[in-house]
C-alpha cells in the first residue's frame, strides 16, 4: 500500500505539536517542547552533517480562541498574536533551538489548508452531510454517545467522560471525510512497526482505538457557529474544522505541496491528543498520497503535589514564574530528569530543589570546584596521567576500576536511552558516574597527595576526574546546553571537540599530554537556599 504513497528527503524532521492559544503555556507544554528539543540537540550530535528540521508553533482557531479573545476583550488577532508570543518567549528563555515556528492564521499555512483540502476532495475523501451529534466546545471535538454521561450535578446536562467538560447536541450541515475508508490503511501502518507509536503503551491504545473505528468524521463547522477558522475553498459557509487546520502545519512547514521533506521522522504530543495524531492524521495523509509519520512519541501527563493540573483547582504551573526560584538551566533539567513517557510524572517544587542542589550544584558542580581548587591544582591544568601508575591503581583501588569500567560504556548506555526518548536513564547513567568519581576523589584525597609533594599520584586523581567531567558535560548538552558549554568551556575543550564520537572514553588518551584550562571563574550552577 505505501509503497505508492509520496515520501522525499532524508533529512531529519521532528516536530512538537502545535499550541492552542486558548490560554497562556505551562510545564506541560514546556515538557513537550524540551522533549523535542533535547531530541534534536542529540541528533545533531551524533550526526553534526545531517540536515534537520525542528518544527514548533501555535494553533490560532476555533471556538474556543474566538471565545477566549471576546471573554478578554480583545481581538481575535491580537489575542493570538499575545499568546503565540508568549510561546516564542518561553521557548527563548529555555533555550528551545526550533528551526521553524508556525502560526496558523498565517498566510503561508491558509495556502497549504486549501491546498490539502483539495487533494482530499480530489481524491474523493470528503463529501457534504448533514451532521447530528454531540460537541464539546472545551476539547473542540464531538463525541460518541459512549464518549459522554449525565451531568452528576445536573441530570440534564452531559459532559464528556474523558474530561468532565459540558457537551452541547448539535444539528448542522458539515463536510465530513471517509475516516471509514481508510480506517484499514491506518490498522495496516500500524501492523508494519510497533515502534511507530512510542511508548508501547500508547500503541496498544491506538491500535484498539482504530478498531472502534466505525463513522466518518466531522471536517467543517458553519461559519455561523465558527466564524474563526480557514474558509472552506469554494464554500464561503463553511469553515474547516480545527483539527483537521492543525494537523495541516505540519505540511506548512515542508512547504507542501512543493515539497522535498517527507513524512516527519519523529513526532512529539501529549497522550491527549493520541487519536488526532495516531488516526486522523494518518488517515488524511493517506488520502492525500502522503506516506503518514516514522514514529510519534507520546508523553504522558504532569501532576502538581500528586493532584491533576486544574485552572479550578488554581495548580497550573508557569514556566516563566518559576525562573527566580530554578532557573531556566535548573528547571530545564527537572523535566527532563523526572520526566517518564510511560506514565504520569509530578511536580513537586520541594522535589525540585532537593535535585538540583543534590546533582547540579553538589554532584557536578562541586565536583569541578575541587578539581579547580588552588589548593589542589595551584597551575590550572588537565595534567597527564601517569600509564604505569594507573595499571597498578587498578589492581588495588577497586572504585578506580569501577570509575573507568562505567566510564568505557557510558557513551553508548547513554546513547541507548537517549535515542529511546527516555532522557531521564540517560542521566541517571551520567549521575551514576559523577557519584562514582566523587567517591574516587574522596578515596584517594588529593589533598594530602599535594601537601606530602605526590604529584605523580595528584596528576592520575585530576587527570581522570576531568575527564570524567569532559565526557559527562558533553552527554547533558542535550539536557543542559548551557550549563554543559560553561563547563566544557573552562575544561577548555573546543566546540569541535563536544559531539556524541567525543564522548568515548579511551584511557590511552589520558597519557597524552598536559593541558591548560581556561581561566574564567564559574559556577555551574548557584545553590538553591
Amino acid at each position: 500500500m505505501f509503497l505508492q504513497l509520496k515520501r522525499f528527503s532524508s533529512s531529519c524532521f521532528i516536530s512538537t505539536p502545535i499550541f492552542y492559544v486558548n490560554s497562556s503555556p505551562h510545564i506541560g507544554h514546556l515538557y513537550t517542547a524540551l522533549l523535542a528539543d533535547a531530541t534534536h540537540r542529540f541528533l545533531k550530535l551524533v550526526n553534526p552533517k545531517v540536515s534537520t528540521i525542528f518544527c514548533t508553533g501555535t494553533d490560532e482557531h476555533g471556538l474556543k480562541i474566538q471565545n477566549a479573545a471576546s471573554n478578554n476583550k480583545m481581538e481575535t488577532i491580537e489575542f493570538c498574536s499575545k499568546i503565540s508570543d508568549q510561546y516564542k518567549l518561553l521557548f527563548k528563555t529555555y533555550d528551545i533551538e526550533y528551526t521553524h515556528y508556525v502560526r496558523t492564521t498565517s498566510v503561508e499555512h491558509l495556502n497549504t489548508v486549501n491546498a490539502i483540502w483539495t487533494k482530499l476532495k480530489e481524491s474523493d475523501s470528503i463529501y457534504s452531510n448533514m451532521y447530528k451529534g454531540w460537541y464539546c466546545v472545551s476539547e473542540e471535538s464531538f463525541l460518541a454517545e459512549h464518549q459522554i454521561k449525565p451531568d452528576e450535578k445536573n441530570n440534564k446536562q452531559y459532559v464528556s467522560i474523558e474530561t468532565n467538560q459540558p457537551v452541547e447536541w448539535v444539528e448542522e450541515k458539515n463536510y465530513m471525510f471517509k475516516l471509514s475508508k481508510y480506517t484499514s490503511d491506518v490498522a495496516y501502518w500500524l501492523s508494519q512497526n510497533e515502534n511507530v507509536v512510542k511508548p508501547t503503551k500508547f500503541y496498544n491504545q491506538l491500535k484498539n482505538m482504530c478498531s472502534e473505528i466505525e463513522c466518518d468524521i466531522s471536517v467543517s463547522r458553519p461559519m455561523s457557529r465558527v466564524h474563526w477558522g480557514v474558509p472552506v475553498p469554494d464554500d464561503e459557509t463553511q469553515t474547516v474544522y480545527v483539527w483537521l487546520d492543525a494537523l495541516v502545519n505540519y505540511l506548512t512547514v515542508s512547504g507542501y505541496p512543493q515539497t522535498n521533506l517527507w513524512p516527519p521522522h519523529i513526532q512529539f504530543l501529549g497522550k491527549d491528543i493520541l487519536k488526532f495524531h495516531g488516526i486522523y492524521w494518518p488517515a488524511f495523509l493517506i488520502a492525500a498520497g502522503l506516506e503518514p509519520p516514522k514514529c510519534l512519541l507520546v508523553h504522558s501527563h504532569w501532576t502538581v503535589d500528586g493532584v491533576k493540573m486544574s485552572k479550578s483547582i488554581g495548580n497550573v504551573v508557569d514556566p516563566m514564574e518559576k525562573l527566580s526560584d530554578f532557573t531556566a538551566c535548573g528547571l530545564r533539567y527537572f523535566l527532563l530528569r523526572e520526566g517518564t513517557n510511560h506514565s504520569d510524572s509530578n511536580y513537586s517544587e520541594t522535589k525540585a530543589k532537593n535535585i538540583l542542589n543534590a546533582e547540579l550544584a553538589n554532584t557536578l558542580g562541586n565536583l569541578l570546584n575541587r578539581c579547580l581548587s588552588k589548593s589542589i591544582n595551584p597551575d590550572n591544568v588537565n595534567p597527564m596521567v601517569d600509564k604505569e601508575l594507573l595499571e597498578i591503581m587498578l589492581d588495588k583501588e577497586p572504585t578506580l576500576a569501577e570509575l573507568i569500567h562505567k566510564c568505557q560504556t557510558l557513551h553508548e548506555e547513554v546513547k541507548t536511552h537517549y535515542s529511546d526518548f527516555n532522557f531521564y536513564k540517560g542521566v541517571d547513567s551520567i549521575i551514576l558516574v559523577l557519584h562514582l568519581a566523587n567517591k574516587f576523589f574522596d578515596t584517594m584525597k588529593p589533598w594530602t597527595m599535594r601537601k606530602e609533594n605526590k604529584l605523580v599520584e595528584l596528576n592520575l586523581v585530576l587527570g581522570i576526574t576531568f575527564d570524567v567531567l569532559r565526557i559527562c558535560g558533553i552527554g547533558l548538552q542535550p539536557i543542559v546546553p548551557k550549563l554543559s558549554d560553561k563547563l566544557l568551556t573552562r575544561l577548555g575543550i573546543p566546540v569541535n571537540e563536544r559531539f556524541w564520537d567525543d564522548m568515548a572514553f579511551n584511557v590511552h588518551n589520558l597519557f597524552d599530554h598536559t593541558n591548560e584550562l581556561d581561566e574564567q571563574k564559574v559556577i555551574l550552577y548557584e545553590k538553591i537556599k
